[in-house]
């Protein structure tokens, strides 16, 4: 079970709220290139294979003109599947980010805050559903890991002391939600009442301070 955070990278604030290239995108389009792949070499297979002798037969302007569609289609997919490795690359060059103190996560907007929270578990294999919003029920985000269970995670951008009642929220959330585990992650200090509410439940804490050492470039 994926529970236990340590350092991650991320993007900076404008591009997580603009940035046009994201690895949801990319897998899209990985996916329907991997299938035009797959109806490609099939076409291939059978107009060169299966069906070449048949064809033999046909005028030579019809043999002709599947030549180039076929010459088309595989020029096509070259330029897609380079499209696609590009934008990898440059997810992958994104990764590399400057340190943020606490004060930079705070001056987030709401929204911008869900957001990197949402991209420190993305990265960490979760899908990462980003509800905050009006009548969201407590839920900023909600993950699912590989095996199909659920975990939800209350964003809490505040300067003053997360207390047990904030931790109690995001246990009923969590049972409305019929998720396995909940996360609380916050810009502020968590009171000792609060985590000695959780400590007995599948509920994780994240403070002000545990936030800003989850970015690899603060070097703590």
């Amino acid at each position: 079970m994926l529970i236990r955070l340590s350092a991650a990278a991320r993007r900076p604030p404008t591009l997580v709220r603009e940035e046009k290239i994201t690895r949801r995108r990319v897998a899209r389009l990985t996916g329907l290139l991997a299938v035009l792949t797959g109806l490609f070499v099939l076409w291939v297979f059978g107009r060169y294979g299966l069906a070449a002798d048949a064809l033999l037969r046909a005028p030579r302007g019809l043999l002709d003109l599947l030549g180039l569609l076929t010459a088309a289609g595989f020029l096509t997919l070259i330029m897609l599947w380079t499209v696609v490795f590009w934008q990898k690359r440059e997810l992958a060059r994104q990764s590399v980010l400057p340190e943020m103190s606490l004060d930079e996560l705070y001056a987030l907007s709401p929204r911008a805050f869900e957001h990197y929270v949402a991209e420190l578990f993305e990265r960490r294999g979760y899908k990462v559903e980003v509800r905050g919003r009006s009548g969201d029920l407590g839920v900023d985000l909600m993950l699912t890991q590989a095996n199909g269970r659920r975990a939800v995670v209350q964003c809490k951008r505040y300067r003053h002391p997360i207390g047990p009642e904030i931790v109690r929220e995001l246990f009923g959330t969590m049972i409305h939600e019929r998720a396995v585990h909940g996360f609380l992650v916050t810009t502020a200090e968590i009171s000792d009442g609060a985590r000695s509410w959780a400590a007995d439940k599948p509920i994780t804490l994240i403070d002000g301070a545990s936030l800003v050492r989850l970015n690899p470039a603060s070097g703590r």
